[in-house]
């Protein structure tokens, strides 16, 4: 089968589109792992940056447990006298 393809006609052109084929086969699969290892690293990278979000708020719910909440001893009353007039009272009776 080889042989008949030889005394074709135009079999020179064959196997240099053959060549050109196998040139852009290549070129396909060179873009192809170039794409691949930047997908790679994209993943990567978003683990990397969820893992960094999740300890900061870990970190953040620790430091929320362990602060102390400031202790109010006791609540100021306050009343509306009409409209936008309030008075306050308890504020000056603080020790």
């Amino acid at each position: 089968m080889v042989k008949d393809d030889a005394r074709q006609p135009g079999s020179a052109f064959r196997s240099i589109a053959m060549l050109g084929g196998a040139l852009a086969t290549a070129a396909a699969v060179a873009i192809g792992a170039v794409l691949a290892v930047f997908a790679a690293a994209t993943v990567v990278v978003i683990a990397v940056m969820s893992s960094a979000l999740l300890g900061l708020a870990g970190l953040a719910l620790r430091a929320r447990r362990t602060a102390a909440p400031k202790a109010e001893d006791g609540v100021i009353e306050a009343r509306n006298l009409g409209g936008h007039h309030w008075v306050a009272y308890g504020w000056n009776d603080r020790p």
